[in-house]
């Protein structure tokens, strides 16, 4: 009975003392009236100053509440206010979203954001974003107009006779595409194509938010065009085919050819949906990619829809594009998903532009990845030996650097076994390993991001900008001992 009084009476006596600590916690308005904070408000402003002051003063509440707080230490914690408001307020109003320079070769890092906008696309996504726009208004009728028409003529020059849709990325795409097409329905697809497209989402979990039903066929390493025929059945809508970028099956395997899944939909009065994935409209066999076939080359073979990126290889925005039927492709603008997977004026800013430099047959000089997919290891190599030349010529104490041949990486879950020959920078600093060096570059200002291998850093210029050398040459002079 005597522990159970002195418990009660302890527990009385830390909510007495937690309640006389929350009375002396300060009132928003003096807070602000204190002439350190008003210096701070002064800088960053008082509507910052005045929610992270609200956020301070309610974790200190809670603190106070859950007894994580020891009292003594109260008057310590409001006493630096204006130190802590100051370093919040400044790591608050910096952009996490900053420009990186890409020296690790791979092309179309989707880490750092995939490709690169044409000059001339980033012109219009500007001149777009400070104006009113014809988005979705008709100059010759004067009324209401639709924005999915913006890219039908650029887009009617690259895939004569088809139709089109846009949405905000390729997965969204084949939602929509499956959705329209296959819900409440079997889809038919191999076992060797249900994919993961990243960031741990897959075909099969798209295909059901889609309300298809997964029909897989044949083994992953072996799917005949009889193991399609079999499994067609009165609950069928559509037959499947994914390009597999990402990986590859290499040994005793075989994949039904796209042609002849194209021809057996045709003959059983069934859509063929093809998953093209990278959006590559170029020919890329003489720059030594060889198994990313063109967007074109799949409706060729008798694909009815053919989605595909806009971020990777066709150079543009992040998007979704769907060519195809005009009558399935009608559906599926009609569909109302296709209102939440909408883009924005920006986008098909961009999108127009990327397409019109396609349609010029320009895309290989105008767009960064294709012209990075075009440079010689010879022309690389010649740029880091003016860089190291550069360096050396510095003076004493900086880094130690040598060139030898490397690969260049396509990226964005394009030709996984393909790389392209390179010339890579090795750098070393007495002193310091490799992952401090990478440390010290993924740090500066702007951050130089590299690759490690064989204990060292390695920079590929290959995706280096040519005006962002002086940005590498300084970040490598910042290692000087």
């Amino acid at each position: 009975m005597a522990t159970l009084k002195a418990a009660r009476s302890k527990a009385q006596t830390k909510t007495t003392a937690t309640r006389a600590a929350l009375r002396t916690l300060p009132q928003m308005s003096l807070l602000l009236e204190r002439d350190d904070v008003r210096a701070v408000a002064a800088r960053h402003g008082r509507g910052l100053v005045t929610a992270l002051l609200r956020s301070r003063l309610e974790e200190i509440r809670q603190r106070l509440l859950g007894g994580s707080l020891p009292f003594p230490g109260l008057a310590d914690v409001v006493g630096d206010l204006a130190s802590w408001l100051e370093r919040e307020a400044r790591e608050r109003t910096t952009s996490t979203l900053r420009p990186v320079v890409n020296a690790t070769g791979v092309i179309l890092h989707t880490n750092l954001g995939r490709a690169l906008l044409s000059e001339e696309a980033v012109r219009r996504v500007a001149e777009v974003a400070r104006a009113y726009t014809t988005l979705e208004y008709d100059l010759a009728s004067g009324r209401r107009g639709s924005r999915s028409s913006h890219l039908d003529r650029m887009l009617a020059l690259l895939f004569p006779g088809r139709a089109f849709q846009v949405v905000n990325n390729n997965a969204a795409a084949v939602l929509l595409a499956l959705n329209t097409l296959g819900e409440g329905k079997e889809v038919v697809v191999s076992r060797g194509e249900l994919v993961e497209i990243g960031g741990s989402f897959r075909i099969p979990d798209i295909m059901r938010k889609s309300g298809a039903v997964l029909r897989e066929v044949g083994t992953t390493n072996r799917t005949r065009l009889s193991d399609y025929e079999r499994a067609i059945g009165a609950k069928t809508g559509l037959l499947l085919k994914v390009h597999p970028s990402n990986y590859k099956i290499v040994g005793f395997t075989t994949q039904a050819p796209l042609e002849e899944v194209a021809t057996l939909g045709k003959r059983r009065g069934l859509p063929v949906l093809m998953d093209q994935g990278s959006g590559n409209l170029l020919d890329l066999e003489p720059r030594g990619i060889r198994d990313e076939p063109a967007a074109q080359e799949a409706l060729e073979a008798g694909a009815d829809v053919v989605c595909f990126s806009g971020d990777k290889l066709l150079g543009g925005p992040q998007a979704g594009l769907i060519v195809g039927r005009p009558d399935l492709i009608k559906m599926m603008r009609d569909n109302p998903l296709s209102r939440a997977l909408r883009v924005d004026k920006m986008t098909y800013a961009a999108l127009e532009q990327t397409l019109l430099e396609h349609a010029r047959g320009a895309a290989a000089q105008a767009l960064p990845a294709a012209r990075m997919l075009s440079l010689s290891p010879e022309s690389i190599e010649s740029r880091a030996r003016r860089l190291a030349e550069r360096l050396a010529a510095a003076g004493p104490g900086g880094p130690t650097l040598s060139i030898r041949p490397g690969l260049s990486l396509l990226g964005g879950g394009s030709a996984p076994e393909e790389g392209l020959p390179t010339a890579l920078l090795a750098v070393e600093a007495d002193g310091l390993s490799a992952s401090a060096i990478e440390e010290r570059l993924r740090t500066f200002d702007p951050p130089v991001i590299a690759r490690t291998g064989a204990g060292r850093v390695l920079i590929d210029l290959r995706t280096v900008l040519e005006d962002q050398e002086s940005v590498v040459e300084r970040a490598l002079l910042a290692l000087r001992r």
